[in-house]
């Protein structure tokens, strides 16, 4: 197969970008030649991704206990002691999940260098997708280990049910860019040569952070943020002419 003059400049320079409203630019790279039959087809590489921003469904709360004393064994056992109490009190709530987190124990220096203190730090963690559940559970047992943090998130099962429905809006954006490929530079059709997929998560404006709840141990209504899932589909196509 033979090409015109014209047709080798371009193929040397190509940089095609093609806009879509739920994908990005399709990003094409300079074209090589493969041996094909005899001949040879010109391939190019692209790429096209389709997005989508879904709700966060899971919470995951930081209570944490911090000991002072001069006894290093004081601190452990008021420190394990505490972790032990609200461990036990936790578990009774079937939805939500409890696991332990963080523990140190460390000694203060003065300017000598001389140990005049020991402080601790336990961490239990309450994760669930139920929010007021969460929330309830840790309102009652602030009054020993009050809220540190807050993390919201996408649970596994909902990001991969949402990358199942962004996969075929992504093909069909990389299909509308090779087809456009094709047609901009004057050939009938193409083939796929390699496919690649991969995707990507940002989380985006979570709702502020809890650091601590009433007296009274009332719940605090959470809500989170959202998070973008994408699918990124990565490929090469060989251009053919119609003969």
């Amino acid at each position: 197969m033979n090409f015109s003059q014209q047709q080798r400049k371009w193929f040397s320079a190509l940089v095609l970008c093609v806009g879509s409203a739920m994908a990005l630019p399709a990003m094409a790279q300079p074209l090589d030649s493969t041996e094909v039959r005899g001949g040879k087809w010109p391939q190019a590489s692209l790429q096209a991704e389709a997005g989508a921003e879904i709700s966060q469904d899971t919470v995951k709360i930081t209570l944490a206990s911090e000991m002072s004393d001069t006894s290093q064994t004081a601190v452990a056992k008021a420190l394990s002691k505490t972790l032990d109490s609200v461990m036990k009190d936790a578990k009774g709530d079937p939805a939500v999940k409890v696991s332990s987190g963080n523990y140190h124990v460390w000694p203060m220096n003065n300017e000598q260098g001389k140990i005049t203190n020991w402080r601790g730090r336990g961490e239990i963690f309450l994760e669930s997708q139920d929010f007021a559940a969460a929330s309830e559970l840790a309102g009652k047992l602030s009054d020993r280990m009050p809220i540190a943090n807050l993390a919201f998130s996408v649970s596994p099962q909902a990001r991969a049910k949402q990358e199942e429905a962004l996969l075929s809006e992504a093909a069909q954006a990389f299909r509308d860019r090779a087809e456009a490929l094709t047609k901009a530079f004057g050939f009938a059709t193409y083939t796929v040569r390699n496919i690649d997929l991969g995707g990507a998560g940002a989380r985006y404006e979570s709702a502020p952070r809890m650091m601590s709840m009433a007296a009274d141990k009332a719940s605090v209504p959470l809500e989170g943020g959202t998070e973008r899932v994408s699918v990124l589909i990565r490929g090469s196509i060989f251009l053919q002419s119609s003969q």
